[in-house]
């Protein structure tokens, strides 16, 4: 039977020790192709290249079992211009990462590796962004091998269900501490934003952004409760940020009403 074809993607660049262990695992599942960003692209969420151009540049050679591509734009610009220019044939599933650190919670937001996933997702693939709670460029994937696979496994089996990507996380824990895998909710999180204002040295003033991640939710059901408890969470996010449940209460307005 013919392998299924995955598209590898992440944010930290197409060089990152994550994405390539990703490559690693999803070639024993299917034929892979990588279209990757050239440069770290972290906290990008889902930007595009609108004003500027964009230059892929194919870096595998010919021969290589991995088709791969790095592209001068953003994770998101890299599956459109992957659907759309480079892969001409239907991609069975999107991955995402392995990305250096959390993207639990409120994270989900504002990650590259995800909106990756999402793009994906927007455009009718299956998909699922990955990330290791761990952000050393050093970090250690092989204790989550297995559970990678069995993850990618099932999404090929069992499809996802229409408007829905998994935003999946690992926690850093050796491989025989890890306790399963669960399915979870996004836990009630928030950062409490801190700058620190700097003065260069031609007095000019700047800004690094700092601050402290604040979970305010105590649920058991949460990817942050999973983490920490040496789960695996997996969260199924969707694209359609309609909040369903307040249209019967903003219906009640009268806005309608002529001055």
């Amino acid at each position: 039977m013919k392998k299924p074809l995955i598209l590898v993607t992440n944010d930290d660049g197409i060089t990152a020790p994550g994405i390539r262990f990703l490559i690693d695992v999803a070639k024993e599942i299917g034929s892979v192709v990588v279209v990757a960003p050239d440069s770290p692209q972290s906290g990008m969420g889902h930007a595009i290249t609108v004003n500027s151009t964009l230059y892929v540049n194919k870096i595998s050679k010919e021969g290589d079992e991995i088709l791969e591509y790095n592209c001068s734009g953003t994770p998101a610009d890299c599956v459109k211009i992957a659907k759309n220019e480079i892969i001409k044939e239907k991609i069975d599933l999107c991955i995402s990462g392995i990305n250096h650190g959390s993207n639990a919670s409120i994270n989900v937001i504002y990650s590259g590796t995800m909106s990756a996933a999402i793009e994906a997702g927007i455009e009718g693939i299956p998909s699922i962004g990955f990330s290791l709670a761990d952000f050393s460029w050093n970090a250690n994937f092989e204790p989550i091998r297995e559970h990678l696979k069995t993850i990618l496994s099932n999404v090929l089996q069992n499809g996802l269900p229409e408007g829905v990507v998994l935003n999946v996380n690992f926690p850093k824990v050796a491989k025989e501490e890890i306790k399963g895998i669960k399915i979870c909710r996004q836990a009630k999180a928030k950062y409490e934003e801190k700058f620190d204002k700097r003065v260069s040295p031609f007095g000019k003033e700047y800004y690094w952004l700092a601050g402290d991640f604040v979970n305010l939710d105590k649920g058991e059901d949460t990817d942050e409760w999973a983490l920490k408890n040496n789960y695996i969470s997996v969260v199924p996010v969707q694209f359609d940020l309609t909040a369903h449940y307040a249209i019967q209460q903003l219906n009640t307005w009268d806005l309608n009403e002529k001055n």
